[in-house]
Formats: structure tokens, sequence, C-alpha cells
């Protein structure tokens, strides 16, 4: 079958570091063709090479059979390849209208057609099911929205091969089956979809065929239909992975984090209750905007509290801010690692030890210990397995799946008792996972408290010893292990009767 988008013998080298190796790739028209590898196998690389983002540094790309040169993202846009990227490209002060014309405002001369504009931004928004009004200033939406917002941006442009990277890592189960729709209906239009994704459940659900790459080279492709997770997984790392979700053990102690009917000053959080003790995991589900996240922010400090009580380690902070959470104990792993959670132009070193700054044994007399600092940074980054470990090095230039590790390491350089992940594995590859599961086990039993915020079901149901749910700004269920179900985790999502 003749390609709608092809790579052959494509290399990319970054001074001397080669990202892709002879990468050959074709996407077929009305197919979702799942780029699947490590964080650092090179699919970024390539699905940028493919959309104009970078030029290869040698090999061909074609377009229908035909040599394609893109000279940048919106040339290859005006050639219907269009790109939805995981760190998303947009201008968080601007509104979702602007965002979604930007660089291709519709214009009568010199006037821009604001009212044509809103009318085909709303038109779009309703088609696709995207709860997003066009006047909303981006930085006020929730990441699941923002998402949309891009989403919306590529599919405007009405391509013909559209790119999807991690599209539903931030959204529910309602929201990606909605997407999952959305992804039916272009592929009988015969939209060619490159899908990135690391999750195995989704590759089963939309995916027709799989290439995978390991260290930036082709190493299969395969049909979706005739092949196994686990083989997928062995393409994948070259090695066998038996566990994806450990088994943790399940001591729980005193209360550690209990809070009682809080409620937040923006409403999106009403008399919530939940009680988190030592020894064990707790997770928190729900659809996206039910303010499963707020409930944690909230809790750390980062939204204000209308009412209700947080004790942490049976002491009430009247009114949380994370400086005082962080002195308690308590630590928050942000969803959001570039915006929040890491200084992505600073060193490796400077990330990993960051919440111990002004703290001993580092700091002294208002002086940092260059050298001990060093020493902490370099025993946490060995400790998280961040490879290849390099404290100088910018946090930018990492994987996700490193990036992520260090946020975690980042959390345990200052003695910590209560940990509230919010999105643990967001946008990570399946071997980065196990390894994050791993880690959690090791708090768990090592006496910890946590607390994981997750849109990946799977991981939620898996971890949990007790699993709560939130709709509409309420925990509407609690579950201890033994009666966690997908079936009635689903039901409280949606106010239902279970199954």
């Amino acid at each position: 079958m003749s390609y709608v988008l092809e790579a052959r013998a494509v290399s990319k080298s970054f001074g001397g570091v080669r990202a892709l190796r002879e990468m050959d790739f074709g996407l077929r028209p009305g197919e979702v063709h799942v780029l699947f590898g490590e964080n650092g196998a090179g699919k970024s690389t390539l699905i940028n090479v493919l959309c104009g983002a970078l030029q290869p540094t040698s090999g061909t790309i074609l377009r229908n059979g035909e040599v394609a040169q893109f000279r940048d993202v919106q040339d290859a846009r005006r050639q219907g390849v269009a790109a939805m990227f995981q760190e998303f490209s947009l201008a968080p002060h601007l509104t979702v209208e602007e965002n979604i014309f930007l660089g291709a405002e519709p214009r009568n001369g010199i006037w821009l057609k604001i009212g044509n504009r809103r009318q085909r931004v709303q038109a779009a928004l309703d088609a696709y099911g995207f709860a997003v009004k066009p006047t909303q200033t981006v930085m006020h939406l929730s990441r699941a929205q923002q998402q949309m917002v891009e989403m919306t941006k590529a599919l405007m442009t009405d391509p013909k091969v559209l790119i999807l990277d991690e599209p539903t890592a931030s959204l529910s189960q309602k929201e990606t089956e909605a997407m999952y729709g959305l992804i039916a209906e272009l592929k009988a239009k015969g939209v060619g979809i490159i899908y990135i994704t690391h999750r195995m459940k989704e590759i089963e659900a939309i995916g027709d065929r799989v290439t995978v790459m390991r260290d930036g080279a082709f190493i299969a492709t395969v049909d979706v239909a005739s092949t196994s997770q686990q083989h997928l997984v062995e393409l994948m790392t070259g090695r066998q992975i038996t566990n994806l979700y450990p088994d943790v053990a399940h001591k729980p102690g005193k209360a550690l984090l209990h809070v009682t009917g809080l409620t937040t000053a923006d409403g999106m959080i009403n008399d919530a209750n939940l009680t988190l003790h030592q020894g064990e995991m707790v997770g928190i589900a729900g659809l996206v905007g039910c303010g499963k996240s707020d409930l944690i922010r909230a809790v750390f400090g980062l939204s204000a509290i209308a009412k209700g009580t947080v004790e942490v380690d049976g002491t009430p902070v009247a009114r949380p801010v994370p400086r005082d959470m962080l002195a308690r104990g308590v630590a928050y792993i942000t969803s959001d690692r570039r915006n929040e959670g890491l200084m992505m132009l600073r060193p490796t070193r400077e990330n990993l030890t960051l919440s111990a700054i002004g703290q001993q044994p580092l700091s002294s007399g208002g002086f940092l210990k260059l050298g001990r600092e060093r020493d902490m940074a370099q025993d946490l980054g060995t400790k998280l397995t961040v490879s290849p470990l390099a404290l100088e090095k910018s946090v930018l230039a990492y994987s996700g799946g490193n990036q992520q590790k260090i946020m975690i390491a980042k959390a345990i350089a200052r003695d910590t008792k209560v940990f509230l992940f919010d999105e643990p594995t967001v946008g990570i590859d399946v071997s980065a996972r196990v390894e994050v599961y791993g880690f959690l086990k090791a708090l768990v039993e090592a006496g910890a408290a946590v607390l994981i915020v997750s849109s990946d079901l799977p991981e939620v149901l898996n971890l949990s010893h007790r699993l709560l749910v939130v709709r509409d700004g309420r925990i509407v269920d609690e579950m201890p292990k033994a009666d966690i179900s997908e079936s009635r985790v689903l039901a409280a999502f949606f106010g239902t009767a279970a199954a």
C-alpha cells in the first residue's frame, strides 16, 4: 500500500550525538500507526523531523511518494502534516481563539476578522466535543483543556497526516474515549495518524500497526491485532519485564495527614475528608475537571482554602503554604514538570538538591557548601537511576522519564514523610514506569504515606491500598483494596449504579 508520509534512512545528529540512525517509517492513509519506545529512543526526534520542526542530517522524507522538504512547522501544515506535541506550543496569556489562529489570523486587509475567527473556533470546538470557550485565557485552563486547544489548533488545518504525542496523557477515561471517537472519524476520512503513547491499553484500543524504536533506530513494525503486550515490551526494551505493577505491602501505621471538611476558595473542592497513614498508598481518581488535582494542591498550600482543617502528624496547619508544608515533611510532585516541577535550563545538580537548600548539611551561616551539594546530588541521581547522570547538564536535555526521576529525587532531598503525587507517570515509558512504581513501593514499605492522583485508571486500580473517587469537587466514594473494581470506579465517575 502506498504511504501518505514516509521516512527512508533518516538520520539526525546533534553535535556528536546521533538521535536517529537510518530510521525507516511508513504511514498509510486511514491508519493509526503507533511509535513505541523508551524515553530517549528517538520518537520525538523522528516526529519533529516529519513535521518540519527539525531538518534531517541525512535521509529522505516522502509525501505521497514524492520527495518532500518541510522548511518549518508552518510549511509542513500547508502541505497537510500537522502535529500536536506533548509539550504544548500555546501562548499562556492569549485566549483560546487567539492561540488557535496564531500566525494565521483571518484578515480583511490590515484588520483582523475577530467575529469570523470566534465563530470558526466555536464551531470547531463544538464539532470535536471540547468543552472550552474561545474567549478563555489559556493560562486559566487545566492541562487537559489546554490539550484540547492544542488538538483543535492542529485539526483546524484540515491535515492529511496528524501526529499526536501522548494526546491522552492528562485526560480521564471519559475524555480519552471521546478522543478515540474523534480519531475514528479522522481515520474514516483517510487521515493517517502517527500516535505516540506508552499506554498498552491505548495501543490495543486504537492502533493498527506499531513501529518499535530503540536507541534511535528501527527495530520492527508489527500489527497490533497479532502482537501481545509482552512481545511489544520485549521489542522496546530488549529484555523481559514480567510485572508492571508491584505488590506493595500494606502495613498502615499512625495517621500522617488528616483533612476534614476542606473547601477551596474557588469552589473546586467542597467538604473533602481524607486520612493518609504511614505505610499506605492511597489513590485518587476522577474525570478531568472533577477537582482531584485541586484537592492535593489545596492541601499543599497552592490553592486558597475557604474552610476546613489540615493536620500533619497530628498538628493542625491553620493556613497551608508550600514552605511550611515542606518544613513539616510534606512534598508535592506536580504533573507539570516543565512549568512547575523543574528549572529546565539549570543544571541537574541544582534541581536535585533544590528542596534542601538552606538546610544542614548543605548550608551553614547562609553559605552553600558546594562539595556537599555535589555529593548529595550524585547520591540522589544514582538512587533514582537517572541515566546517564551528568550533574552539570541542564535538565532540559533529559528524556521525560529521567526528568520525572529528578523531580521525585528532589522531593526526598529533605526529610519527607508524606508524598502527594499528581500524575506520577505522565509521559514516561513502560521501563521508566516500572522504576517509578518500584520507588513508590520502597517509599511506602519504608513507612512513608503516599497519595497519588492519576488519570491512568489501571495505575490507581493496581497500586492503591485505598481508592477515592472525586466527582464535581466532592469525594463520592472510598474503596478499600478488596472492593476496588473498574466498574465501581466508573459508576462513581458518572454517578450511576455499579455493575
